[in-house]
């Protein structure tokens, strides 16, 4: 998980809180230095550390807890909203036709993230171009054109061409037909004069309606800084953070950015193109603090189900006929959001006493159970009860597991099926249920 150490520690000081028997000025004293040690370990600022740490030592003894809410939970809820005061405002790059200009320092990870975000805007239904305009980088446009073709996307771009506003402005013509064009730009070692220039002649000629600053977390607090010179310089409308995933100093980059005022849109948590989260400060300090991001979640089970799959599996479920079909689309579901670890860093910290080792053997379980189903029959998918000692003989052997495999997972969709039956008995439970799904797009006639 991003940030995992920093979590661990948050999620040690909110347990403090809610095993105490009651609060008082030596517990707020003792998590506050808690809090203290933690933010620092994750290379946040001091001034800002003690900051933050004053004031919720402050409000944790001075304001009384509102109705409805004992004082732990107030203690843990200040904890929350300080620390989301000091990541700042999120803003979320609109979904909509628009041009956007990629500027930052040379190896932040610009080209890499330029591809995230193209997937970002593609899986959403816009189509998507690129332009190559980094022209000192000898491997810039072979390495924009091999993202090009893993996202099956347009790249405009001219070899040996040193006049980057000029491919600029040749792209456009090429690429009008498109929704979102993405503009690479080159970096430098440092930000001088002549990179500010060029990237001020393509901001002329783009027309851009985002300038985004690509910055690489390690930088810690000077992440800070840049982002306030590039801001100075070209006037940018968002940051996105790379090299989130396990970096020390990401909490000290997150903070010094927002410290800035300017906004940051993503943040980059591994080196594949799903790797890019949309930076939402409050959900962020929930996972951290161990309250989970339950939207999170369900937005990647979206993304990750085709919508003819989801409603067509919904709908066998809401009427009672969950089959091992069924199980098999739900596995491949979970499968394509992410490893296990991420998906329950989303979930709240009650739920997520799994150990790592626990995670992996999860993992392959979840694996076998796809390798059996694939050695199923249609007949078997649809209609399990027929599965009886021959069959399950013969399933083994062509998955290459044993029978006691087999009958784990008729074990395990039994179940399954059980605790759906019980959902759906509940009628109250069943027209909650209902409701959410038809906000949520799905239509189930008179069902």
């Amino acid at each position: 998980m991003v940030l995992e150490s920093l979590g661990e520690a948050l999620k040690g000081a909110i347990r403090k809180i809610a095993r105490a028997s009651y609060v008082d000025k030596d517990l707020v004293k003792e998590v506050v230095r808690d809090l203290q040690r933690a933010l620092i370990r994750a290379d946040v600022n001091v001034n800002l550390v003690f900051r933050l740490t004053k004031e919720v030592e402050r409000r944790a003894l001075e304001e009384k807890p509102p109705p409805g809410m004992n004082a732990r939970e107030h203690v843990i809820r200040i904890i929350y909203e300080e620390i989301v005061k000091v990541l700042g405002r999120g803003r979320t790059l609109e979904i909509k036709p628009q041009r956007i200009l990629f500027v930052g320092l040379y190896g932040q990870g610009k080209t890499t993230t330029i591809g995230k975000v193209a997937k970002y805007f593609q899986k959403r239904g816009l189509k998507v171009a690129l332009i190559a305009g980094d022209t000192h980088r000898p491997a810039a446009y072979d390495q924009i054109l091999q993202i090009g073709q893993q996202l099956s996307v347009p790249v405009y771009g001219r070899r040996g061409e040193i006049k980057a506003p000029k491919i600029v402005r040749e792209g456009l013509i090429e690429l009008k037909d498109y929704d979102v064009i993405l503009i690479d730009s080159a970096g430098r070692h440092s930000l001088e004069k002549e990179l500010i220039e060029e990237i001020k002649r393509m901001a002329r000629v783009a027309r851009p309606d985002e300038i985004v600053l690509v910055l690489d977390a390690t930088m810690g607090q000077q992440a800070g800084e840049q982002a306030k010179a590039f801001h100075d310089a070209v006037g940018i409308t968002g940051v996105i953070l790379t090299k989130m995933d396990g970096s020390a100093k990401g909490g000290g980059a997150l903070s010094a950015v927002a410290e800035t005022g300017a906004p940051i849109l993503f943040i980059g948590t591994g080196e594949h193109l799903d790797d890019l989260e949309v930076f939402d400060p409050t959900r962020f300090v929930s996972r951290l603090l161990g309250m989970g991001d339950l939207q999170s979640l369900l937005e990647k089970a979206e993304e990750a189900m085709s919508e003819v799959d989801m409603e067509k599996t919904v709908k066998h479920i809401m009427s009672g006929k969950f089959t091992l079909k069924d199980m098999y689309n739900q596995m491949e579901a979970l499968t394509r959001m992410g490893p296990l670890s991420k998906i329950f860093s989303m979930l709240p910290m009650g739920m997520q006493r799994l150990s790592k080792e626990e995670i992996e053997s999860m993992r392959e379980k979840l694996r076998k159970f796809k390798v059996i189903m694939d050695s199923m029959t249609e007949e078997e998918l649809e209609n399990p009860r027929i599965i009886k000692h021959s069959r399950i003989i013969r399933i083994a052997r062509g998955s290459g597991t044993t029978p006691s495999d087999v009958r784990e997972l008729l074990k395990q969709y039994k179940t399954s099926r059980r605790a759906i039956k019980g959902v759906l008995s509940n009628r109250k439970l069943r027209r909650q249920l209902m409701r959410h799904l038809k906000e949520g797009g799905l239509d189930f006639g008179t069902m």
